[in-house]
């Protein structure tokens, strides 16, 4: 199908985002150069075979990237566990709708990692584009089948994209080039202009220059005589090579999910507060590190002087090397061949420095604060210590998670769980409880942030329980002073109690209704059997007494 103006009007609209964000290109190009070497592809095209960091002379900057990078995933996203759980603000006290919640959440963590989607694959790399870039483009989508979630990380240098009035991104533009096998795979015979199909046949792995937007439905116009689109979001696919429309359909979710790590007014673009502060660390440290090596060169095979008329061969610094010289000079007038002497006292100094510059790049890397501040070993470990550890981790490292338990899997998980509850994931609709159909969802994560705040929780409950206890030897009514019940329960999901573990409170009630009134009875049983037995003493005694009348009157 031709392209209409609206659909000229949109590659102008993308074209204009991408020159726009052409200076950016070349900050992520020297950002990548120094720590993502594999990913430096923004103003170079991909040369297969090249040796990536061949222009580097350490290689400490890159592996400061990966180990945060990787951090992100063992401690964000352990694949071993169910490091996400689902809420919602009107569940409190519905035991039904916890449960739902927890189903749901098992059932979502299945999809994503089902083999078929990729999962894996694509946060593993947009964790690394994370650390380095301080963003990252992912896609969530059906596959062709329809069978299995799809999951797929983009690459910078290839999206575009504005915020609308709110702040939030608004439209996303995505210049893709497939093989013509890739668009006629993805599209059927619709995605392939009129001379492709032909071609096609012929040469089928021929690139196609194709771009993807997708945008508000509000900010788009409706086709001419069609009807008004019924969806929040609209995507559009157009061969922009042979100005062919390939598709063009509404849709209910965002498609793109783009975490920003930090965003400064005034751009759309997030950066790496890690490699914005390491940047010219890892620029010193290359030229610090060249300039070691040529010193530690020359201190090892230092350059030789020789006495020019007196040398009859080259000069062989080899292992088991001959260097003729002539037989009748005399060394009484000095060496025929010497080292130039050096001071070598700077070789010292240039490795204190280098290791300094080392320490700052981890640091800038929160390499630093990925564990619990270290105790001290001389004191014993007390709970007030926990709890200050504790919060004192939580402080350091709140940079670090928050953003990506927010905007990173918060996105992720959002955007995931309304694409399988449109598709029937979960059940039919009317297995949802009453109470949660409509309701806004939270996903909340397994995370050490998250597992120091439970921590902390607990602490709190514990040395409130040893205040109680102290106060309870002076003066036993203040036991009243807490719920200890509700206080239980708080301490009990802070550390992750399933809900399932823990009864509701209309249960607890039941049963302690049940156990006063088995105590009730109890007691009238035993207050039956003290009476019988007074009645009986009652009525031996009174036999005794009619005995000893008796014998009075004898």
């Amino acid at each position: 199908m031709a392209l209409d103006v609206r659909h000229q009007e949109l590659v102008k609209q993308g074209d204009k985002l991408f020159a726009d964000k052409a200076p950016l290109n070349s900050l992520l190009q020297e950002t990548a150069d120094h720590f993502y070497p594999e990913r430096a592809h923004f103003t170079q095209s991909v040369m297969l075979g090249r040796e990536f960091a061949a222009h580097l002379t350490t290689s400490y900057p890159l592996i400061c990237r990966r180990d945060l990078g990787n951090a992100f995933s063992s401690m964000l996203r352990p694949k071993g566990k169910q490091w996400f759980s689902i809420r919602s603000a009107y569940t409190e006290d519905d035991d039904a709708s916890k449960q739902w919640l927890q189903y749901a959440a098992k059932v979502q963590r299945a999809a994503m990692y089902d083999r078929a989607s990729l999962f894996t694959r694509a946060t593993k790399e947009g964790d690394h584009d994370f650390a380095a870039f301080g963003q990252t483009v992912l896609s969530v989508e059906l596959n062709r089948a329809r069978d299995a979630l799809l999951y797929r990380c983009w690459h910078l240098r290839d999206v575009a994209w504005a915020e609308n009035a709110e702040g939030k991104i608004g439209c996303v533009h995505r210049n893709w080039e497939p093989t013509l096998k890739q668009l006629h795979g993805t599209f059927g015979d619709k995605g392939l202009a009129g001379p492709m199909v032909n071609e096609l046949r012929l040469n089928p792995f021929r690139t196609v220059r194709v771009r993807h937007v997708v945008l508000e439905s509000s900010d788009y116009a409706e086709p001419t005589g069609g009807k008004k689109w019924r969806t929040p979001y609209v995507s559009i696919y157009i061969d922009v090579e042979n100005g062919h429309l390939i598709e063009e359909k509404g849709i209910h979710g965002r498609y793109y999910v783009i975490p920003r790590w930090q965003t400064v007014s005034g751009s759309q673009y997030a950066f790496s507060p890690a490699t914005v502060a390491a940047l010219p660390d890892a620029r010193l440290i290359q030229a610090m590190t060249l300039t070691l090596l040529q010193a530690g060169e020359k201190a090892a095979d230092p350059p030789m002087v020789a006495q020019q008329a007196v040398i009859r061969s080259d000069i062989n610094l080899a292992s088991g090397g001959v260097t003729w010289v002539d037989r009748e000079y005399d060394e009484r007038f000095g060496k025929a061949l010497s080292p130039i002497e050096f001071d070598r006292t700077g070789l010292q100094f240039g490795l204190q420095m280098q290791a300094d510059t080392r320490a700052m790049i981890r640091e800038a890397f929160y390499l630093d604060k990925l564990s619990l501040p270290p105790s001290d070993q001389s004191k014993p470990y007390t709970a007030t210590e926990a709890t200050y550890r504790v919060s004192e981790y939580i402080r350091q490292a709140l940079p670090l998670f928050e953003p990506m338990e927010e905007d990173y899997n918060g996105q992720l998980c959002d955007e995931t769980f309304s694409l399988l509850m449109r598709n029937g994931a979960f059940g039919p609709a009317n297995d949802v409880p009453e109470r949660l159909r409509g309701a806004n969802v939270q996903f909340h994560f397994e995370s050490p942030l998250l597992k120091a705040e439970g921590a902390e929780r607990g602490s709190i409950f514990a040395n409130g329980a040893e205040l109680l206890k102290v106060a309870a030897e002076a003066d036993p009514g203040v036991i009243d002073t807490v719920d200890a019940p509700i206080a239980l329960r708080g301490a009990l999901e802070g550390i992750g109690y399933p809900a399932a573990w823990l009864r509701t409170p209309d249960a607890m009630a039941q049963r302690a209704q049940a156990r006063e009134a088995k105590q009730a009875i109890a007691e009238t049983i035993a207050g039956i059997g003290q009476a019988g037995m007074a009645a009986e003493a009652a009525g031996k005694g009174a036999q005794a007494l009619g005995l000893m009348e008796q014998a009075k009157a004898a």
